[in-house]
């Protein structure tokens, strides 16, 4: 169950994207594909007025193309975004100092048709305060050289192309089950102890000052790697092998946890419950056709 909601995460979460690009001028030294290309690369963030979560409820607000009536393309299946930048204009307005510098084209630069569609230009606040440039750089353009465009933005998932994918980043381990024989970690002398602090190597486990017990690391959940070191140590300690651990570290069955590095055109968060949805959708088809 995991893995089905990891691989809906990459694959079958419905996000923007730039499909279609019309080329009207293009003197830069990228040719239109290789420019195509970037575009439809650059993460397409929605965000309803009323809402501070992006992506929130995106399937409410677009049909997939191949659903929608319309003839071509409507703002009900698609957003149109502009962009146009010509290098001797747009020089002009520079300070005197940087007008020898090319000026590199981001998706800044890239206008709307609606005002809840904008590239996600940064992830986070830190990530923009860092950057060299305003945006996601397309293409740099120098004198007597422009750029002009007309983009078309279009729903779908990851599964029919890679652009429509929310995630960059998208994985999960089990939650450790670390269970501390209190009983028998009592026969243990505090050397024996501390070498079973000091041979795990992922640091699941702490001494006491105070009582002298093992304790449970306070981010253990975060550190254990299931290592054979703590096994391997404690056996050595047991007066029989068929004895108990004096602590186990296994894998839950129904815990896990996850992590998830967005592209920015969605929230972690909305990511998780729009994969869930879509379980539940494909449980709920499947039944009706077992039925």
């Amino acid at each position: 169950m995991a893995n089905s909601i990891r691989r809906i995460m990459i694959a079958e979460v419905p996000t923007l994207a730039i499909d279609l690009v019309e080329f009207h001028e293009n003197s830069s030294v990228l040719n239109d594909e290789y420019i195509a290309h970037r575009l439809g690369l650059i993460p397409l963030r929605y965000q309803a007025v009323d809402s501070l979560k992006g992506g929130n409820d995106i399937q409410g607000a677009f049909l997939p193309m191949r659903e929608c009536v319309c003839y071509e393309r409507c703002p009900r299946c698609s957003v149109e975004f502009e962009l146009e930048v010509n290098y001797d204009k747009e020089n002009a307005k520079r300070p005197e100092g940087e007008r020898d510098m090319p000026i590199t084209i981001t998706s800044k630069d890239l206008k709307s048709n609606n005002e809840c569609v904008s590239p996600a230009h940064f992830l986070n606040e830190e990530e923009a305060d860092e950057a060299h440039d305003e945006g996601i750089s397309i293409v740099k353009i120098g004198p007597g050289q422009c750029l002009k465009l007309k983009a078309v933005a279009r729903m779908g998932v990851a599964k029919e192309h890679a652009k429509w994918s929310p995630v960059a980043v998208a994985t999960y381990r089990f939650w450790p089950v670390i269970t501390i024989n209190e009983e028998l970690c009592a026969t243990l002398t505090l050397e024996q102890k501390q070498e079973l602090v000091d041979c795990c190597p992922d640091r699941i486990l702490e001494l006491d000052e105070v009582t002298g017990k093992l304790i449970e690391a306070e981010n253990a959940w975060e550190l254990a790697t299931y290592t054979e070191d703590l096994r391997v140590t404690q056996n050595t300690m047991k007066k029989r092998p068929e004895d108990d651990d004096f602590i186990s570290c296994v894998q839950s069955k129904d815990k896990f946890i996850f992590q998830v590095e967005t592209t920015g055109a969605i929230d972690a968060d909305e990511i998780l419950m729009a994969s869930l949805r879509v379980l539940k959708d494909r449980l709920n088809y499947l039944a009706q056709e077992v039925e």
